[in-house]
């Protein structure tokens, strides 16, 4: 195992402070990078863990914040905050933006090699920041397939990855249906992996007591590591550590 150095990177998006974490892989050279979008409920110990995870790989990689510092316990204020936020690709991309500023501010930070993963609203935010035309190797979405306004999708320049629950309502096949229709038309790159028996948040461990869960969410262990490993395997095709 390499040593990984963490440090919590303030900056701010969307009129709030937000508070990121960046683990740094061991060395001095610059290093491919990895964007990491959360789930809905904001910034955890789950994301900043799979930047450690990523940065004892060998990537500079950054958890970044949507909720200024927040975590949502309960599903209404989540929703309260985050279907507006959905529903303004604009709002997304300088969120997006904004942490991928603070990625490329990085010195260990190769700006040529970066990829973008995330959950939920955090994987929407990748696919948008996508669809602004970024420069990104590889985007990975998981519970975020959600389709953008006309033609954008055309501006994307990497491969799309994306992971979603059979049995999730929040993203249903319709949802997935139009996602994958979209990429195809624009000539994208484009992976759906559907799990079998999955339903929405079955990548995320839901250890919170004070936590509500919306029906329809729930863990599934075994697809979480399933997907965990898809998102690598993309990793390792289009922004490998060693070139």
């Amino acid at each position: 195992m390499t040593t990984v150095t963490t440090r919590t990177v303030e900056y701010p998006a969307d009129g709030l402070t937000m508070i990121g974490h960046l683990a740094l892989p061991a060395g001095v050279d610059r290093r491919p990078a990895v964007l990491i979008g959360p789930e809905g409920t904001g910034l955890d110990d789950v994301q900043r863990r799979r930047a450690d995870a990523l940065a004892e790989l060998g990537y500079v990689a950054l958890a970044f914040d949507i909720h200024g510092g927040r975590w949502f316990t309960d599903p209404q204020e989540m929703l309260a905050r985050c279907m507006p936020l959905l529903a303004d690709p604009d709002r997304m991309r300088e969120i997006g933006h904004a942490a991928l500023d603070v990625l490329r501010g990085e010195p260990r930070t190769d700006p040529d090699r970066i990829a973008a993963i995330g959950y939920g609203t955090g994987g929407a935010i990748a696919v948008e920041l996508g669809r602004d035309g970024v420069d990104l190797r590889a985007i990975a979405t998981v519970n975020g397939l959600f389709t953008g306004r006309p033609g954008e999708a055309a501006r994307i320049r990497c491969p799309v990855w994306a992971g979603v629950g059979s049995e999730d309502p929040i993203q249903p096949p319709a949802q997935r249906d139009a996602f994958a229709a979209e990429m195809q038309a624009a000539g994208v790159d484009w992976r759906i992996v559907v799990y079998g028996g999955a339903l929405h948040a079955f990548h995320h461990p839901m250890t919170r007591t004070d936590q509500i869960l919306l029906p329809g969410v729930g863990h599934h262990p075994q697809h979480a590591q399933r997907a965990w490993r898809d998102v690598l395997d993309l990793l390792a095709e289009c922004v490998p550590v060693s070139q």
